[in-house]
């Protein structure tokens, strides 16, 4: 069109030479095809802002079969839930059938859904289902006879239960199962399921590699964004009922009047979805914002400054759901700084809140640069206070000892404090596994740990017992995960981080599932059905983390990364003030070899753990190799399992981590044409760019570490791509999510 202006312009206005009509009419042509063709295009590119939650029509034969069980919603709307159960149905039955069900009071047609709660529906409550089992928030999914006809019921005994079965229901016809003789009771088995999202309230995201932060503080309370909703949306699809929403390093001023109105804001968005908010509460908030001297958790004004907030909280919001606090740990303020205990500071909440019913979730992520292993010092600190907690306290405590590496054992906590509910958190954003552009699908991480056998009731007493409550009898249960959500269109920097927001809130609301059957599922809801594409993609994730391992931190290395940015490898760094965020200190490599001695003879972390754990642990020839170095300093010479010497496995290591994301690149070349071109060029981008860096990481360090031994490379390995001085000269600056608060 431009074109046609500027012929027109200069023949007429410009007094030139009269235009070429022939090519005039060339042109208009080519201009009307190309909107014709647009408009044919989707209204909307696939951009990831739609998750999981796509509901693209399915193949008409399949959806042919799929329309006779859905021709009719019946469901009421009385309720806020309900209200947003009856859209869900509607959205997402409409989009994957082409083919939207009628509305209805009452079944008059086979196909029929039926939804509600024997409360809310006369008919549902006539069928007399037993829902004893399902609590709150869980469902029933049947097949039933109502007034003569086929029906699928969906049933709960309050509206979110009802909610979560609708999504069930959805994500059975959106991942193509039968669903025309159904009977599904599901519940989850975790109470609390809570992202932790690391924002601060100017925007920044700590270790966020998905852009700034969603939530709009300077436009909320009277600016509700819709994306607030596709939110919470998107977590009650995957069972996820809280969200705290800001940084566990808090500023106190998210407790003023002001801000909590903004908070309220948020909670009445995320009210109707069954999900509840709370807050990162500063401990040293007495004085900041109160005007007090002190924030002693035993002085009486503290202790009532604490009260009087909640009770302000909960007039504002009846069902907030309580405070997450980090104390003592990184500079953080805390109890101990008045000579008492974390269980003295946690209490003083937790009785501010207890009234209100409300819980306190207190980290247990504390270290100090005089501890001789960090490893050791949470326990250290937490174990003698079992027992001593309220009951409305969990101890939020990392996966691992040390804090979300690519591999670490279990954390010696979980089975350690029988008498305390223990609150398992992860770490979804990747801040130490390549950030947005790696693709490491993090399942394997989650159930790797939640699978592990911390024996302190015999074999079978696993980490997700723990955190689940049945192995001590706790009521009180949780698991949390710091987000990977931003305000990039996709949500999470790739799309195929999206993967792992799902995986954590299917293992939280059963930590006992499959990560293989749930990246299946990820990927027909993400992507399509087509089995060419499904199985060689769910392939590529489970063999994803495992290869980051191999790149980054083989054998049980730990804490290689770059310090503060944690951006890059830097195995050699020891410019840190504190001697543990120095990487030299977690690998120890010398002359002799490599590795922490972790052992009875080194700083006995071992002993922290149960013994028949403690007892291979100890023991070098019985410690899985995955886990050597970190629990011994092991000879470079030494003989691994293989027959080939440890400097010899882990350049294998480091070799085979790089060969791995050629083989996923490879892949994913062979997937192209199955889905949208606008996210499979993504993805083959972000691979490409994690092929580059999965080949820095393996060079830098073997190049380091070739240094220290003193070895030659072993015969049939390439030689790293620069020299040692080349890698210790790079230097990163501005590297999202960094943050040195």
């Amino acid at each position: 069109m431009l074109a046609v202006t500027g012929a027109r312009q200069g023949g007429v206005a410009g007094g030139g030479p009269t235009p070429n009509i022939s090519l005039l009419r060339i042109v208009v042509a080519a201009v009307m095809m190309l909107v014709i063709a647009l408009s044919a295009s989707p209204a909307h590119a696939e951009d990831g802002y739609d998750l999981w939650l796509r509901y693209r029509p399915l193949r008409t034969e399949q959806a042919a079969v799929f329309q006779h069980h859905a021709s009719q919603l019946v469901i009421g709307s009385a309720t806020p839930t309900q209200t947003v159960t009856r859209q869900e149905l509607l959205r997402g039955l409409g989009g994957l059938l082409s083919q939207t069900p009628t509305l209805s009071d009452t079944v008059t047609r086979d196909g029929a859904i039926l939804v509600g709660t024997p409360t809310s529906s006369p008919l549902i409550q006539h069928l007399q289902l037993d829902t004893q089992g399902l609590g709150n928030e869980g469902y029933l999914i049947r097949s039933v006879v109502v007034e003569g006809h086929p029906v699928t019921v969906i049933v709960g005994n309050s509206d979110v239960g009802a909610l979560h079965g609708a999504f069930q229901f959805l994500r059975l016809v959106q991942t193509g199962q039968p669903i025309d003789h159904l009977d599904l009771h599901d519940a989850p088995r975790l109470k609390l399921r809570v992202l932790d999202h690391w924002d601060y309230l100017n925007g920044q995201v700590e270790r966020g590699y998905a852009g700034a932060s969603i939530w709009d503080w300077w436009k909320l309370p009277d600016w509700r964004d819709p994306r607030y909703t596709d939110y919470a949306r998107a977590n009650a699809s995957i069972g996820i009922n809280g969200t705290v929403v800001n940084n566990v390093n808090a500023g106190a001023e998210i407790l003023t009047s002001r801000y909590l109105q903004k908070v309220a804001a948020l909670a009445d968005v995320f009210r109707p979805y069954g999900i509840r908010v709370y807050i990162s509460a500063r401990f040293s908030a007495p004085i900041e914002i109160g005007g007090l001297k002190t924030a002693d958790p035993l002085d009486p004004q503290v202790q009532r400054w604490w009260r009087a907030k909640a009770d302000e909280i909960y007039k504002l919001i009846p069902d907030f759901g309580g405070f997450l606090v980090k104390a003592n740990s990184e500079g953080q303020p805390g109890p101990q700084d008045y000579g008492r205990t974390h269980a003295d500071g946690a209490n003083t909440l937790a009785d501010a809140v207890a009234p209100h019913g409300g819980v306190v979730m207190w980290r247990t992520f504390v270290y100090s640069p005089t501890n001789e292993d960090r490893a050791k010092q949470a326990y250290d600190e937490f174990k003698p206070l079992d027992g001593h907690f309220r009951a409305n306290v969990l101890l939020q405590t990392k996966n691992g000892p040390v804090d979300f590496q690519p591999r670490e054992p279990f954390s010696p906590l979980f089975g350690a404090m029988p008498k305390t509910p223990m609150m398992m958190e992860l770490e979804i954003t990747k801040e130490y596994l390549g950030f947005a552009t790696h693709l490491v699908y993090l399942g394997p991480l989650f159930e790797e740990v939640l699978s592990s056998d911390t024996m302190t009731h015999g074999k079978g007493s696993t980490v997700a017992r723990v955190i689940d409550g049945s192995l001590d009898g706790h009521t009180l249960t949780g698991m949390a995960g710091v987000a990977n959500i931003g305000t990039d269109r996709n949500w999470s920097g790739s799309d195929f981080n999206q993967a792992n927001w799902y995986v954590f809130g299917r293992l939280a609301w059963n930590p006992t599932l499959s990560s293989r059957a749930i990246a299946e599922e990820w990927v027909r809801m993400t992507f399509t059905n087509n089995e060419a594409f499904v199985k060689p993609v769910v392939d590529m994730m489970m063999g994803s983390r495992e290869a980051a391992v191999d790149y980054m931190t083989p054998l049980g290395l730990h804490h290689l990364m770059g310090p503060g940015h944690h951006y890059g490898p830097a195995p050699w760094d020891a410019s840190e003030a504190r001697a543990d965020w120095r990487p030299v200190y977690y690998h120890r490599a010398d002359r002799d070899g490599i590795g922490f001695d972790r052992t009875r003879t080194g700083s006995d972390a071992v002993d922290q753990y149960a013994p028949p754990v403690a007892a291979p642990f100890n023991d070098v020839k019985q410690t899985p190799e995955q886990l050597l170095l970190w629990f011994h300093h092991v000879p470079w010479n030494y003989r691994m399992r293989s027959g080939q010497t440890l400097w010899y496995e882990l350049v294998a290591h480091y070799t085979q981590g790089v060969d791995d994301v050629k083989k996923m690149r490879e892949t994913w070349r062979q997937m192209d044409g199955y889905i949208d071109p606008e996210r499979y060029q993504q993805v083959a981008a972000f691979l490409a760019i994690q092929e580059k860096e999965a080949q820095w990481w393996r060079d830098a360090c073997i190049a380091y570490f070739q240094s220290i031994s003193g070895l030659p490379l072993p015969p049939g390995f390439a030689p790293p791509q620069h020299s040692l001085q080349y890698y210790e000269s790079l230097k990163f600056d501005n590297v999202p999510g960094y943050s040195a608060w």
